[in-house]
């Protein structure tokens, strides 16, 4: 379970056996999300605020090519 960035205690993450589309899972505590990384568009989330969503949806936003590098790089796509 590859960790590719650690943003204000979230962990930003994908398990080792991924599937396409590229998406990303984050959390802290006992949050919780998926996010695509080519639509930003949210597949999976729970005990998440709007607050908290918009702030997660700027992250992966600001970050997309470094998640993406990593995700291409670690199934050799």
């Amino acid at each position: 379970m590859p960790t590719i960035l650690k943003i204000d205690g979230y962990r930003f993450f994908f398990f080792s056996d991924e599937h396409n589309p590229q998406h990303i899972h984050i959390e802290k505590a006992d949050v919780y999300a998926r996010i695509e990384l080519d639509t930003l568009k949210v597949t999976d989330s729970y005990n998440l605020n709007s607050k908290e969503l918009k702030k997660l949806l700027k992250l992966v936003s600001q970050n997309t090519s470094k998640l993406q590098g990593a995700w291409n790089e670690y199934f050799k796509q």
